[in-house]
């Protein structure tokens, strides 16, 4: 029999579709991006980019080699860092000019494909750019909100294999941000505590949903998952801003993710994927009752008519096996 389960953070219900229950070698491996003759994103082509915004160098000096990580504008921005936001209406219509910014972090000089092929300090080294980045930027009043993500994968919306990441700051806190973030609200209203650090005790307590943890986070297939294996990385401790993570946190978290990826890429045989932090606002104070926390996403299964018609997603593997699954996988 099929289940209907509500995700407590989003409110959003799922179908767990038991009957049509796959296994991972269930998933077809979906064709990766055609691999570049000259990629813009190695070491020796930094003239093919925007010039750079930030870097993390060895050697060398602004826009030359010897850099180990390196944010660069994207090339075809969705928003603009320049110019006022001039909100207006149209009749009954509201309007803004799209003011924001739009990076690319390029992860590692060398051409590779996963991030599970860097060593834990250089993923440390990009989320220490990624707080940076969230800091400069949460200083310009024009700039509310920064999404943190990444695209791998033709399926998940990349167009360079080289493994990156890109920030989008809008002007606006997205509303499924904003949804998390009144639906913690009330929860923590209603109960004194944050919803995030009662789901991570009660993932911790059962086992059933849990793929692995460190000693500051863990890494677990949420109740209500909307695809098969998507996997939350949480920090246990209550951080509502990504931006606060010191560096002992950093290194627990380039572990936990590069293990889970390993999990997740010898289950599924390499997915697309994509992975985002979600946070709290630039212009708030530490929250309460709101937690940031990873969310990765492997593309294999497609959102048709249903989804787009009702808000539910139909997912083939239960978590808990999801779960299983990837706990009995074996990585070096």
């Amino acid at each position: 029999m099929p289940e209907l389960r509500r995700d407590p953070v989003t409110s959003r219900w799922i179908i767990i579709a038991v009957e049509r229950a796959k296994r991972p070698d269930d998933f077809r491996a979906v064709p990766s991006v055609p691999k570049a003759k000259e990629c813009p994103f190695c070491e020796g082509f930094e003239r093919a980019t925007p010039p750079e915004i930030a870097a993390v160098r060895t050697s060398g000096g602004r826009n030359e080699p010897g850099w180990r990580v390196r944010v660069v504008p994207n090339k075809f921005p969705a928003l603009m860092i320049e110019g006022d936001l001039d909100r207006r209406g149209e009749g009954m219509y509201d309007i803004m000019n799209g003011v924001g910014a739009h990076e690319v972090i390029i992860e590692s000089p060398k051409h590779l494909l996963s991030l599970t092929e860097m060593a834990e300090e250089s993923l440390r080294e990009v989320f220490r750019m990624y707080r940076e980045r969230l800091l400069d930027l949460r200083r310009d009043s024009r700039m509310v909100y920064g999404l943190l993500f990444k695209n791998v994968g033709e399926a998940a919306g990349a167009s360079l294999e080289h493994t990156h990441s890109q920030l989008i700051v809008t002007p606006i806190v997205p509303l499924r941000v904003q949804t998390e973030i009144d639906r913690s609200k009330l929860y923590f209203e209603y109960r004194g505590r944050c919803l995030l650090c009662d789901m991570v005790k009660q993932e911790l307590q059962s086992g059933i949903r849990l793929v692995c943890e460190t000693q500051q986070f863990v890494s677990f297939e949420p109740f209500a998952s909307r695809f098969p294996f998507e996997t939350h990385i949480i920090p246990k401790r209550h951080h509502s801003h990504f931006e606060s993570i010191d560096e002992g946190a950093m290194g627990e978290l380039a572990s936990i993710l590069r293990t889970t990826m390993l999990r997740i890429e010898k289950a599924v045989n390499h997915p697309p994927y994509n992975y985002l932090i979600h946070t709290s606002p630039l212009n708030t104070p530490p929250l309460e009752h709101y937690h940031w926390h990873f969310e990765i996403i492997p593309r294999i299964t497609r959102v048709a008519g249903f989804e787009w018609g009702t808000g539910f997603y139909i997912n083939p593997v239960p978590p808990e096996h999801a779960a299983q699954y990837l706990r009995e996988v074996r990585i070096p």
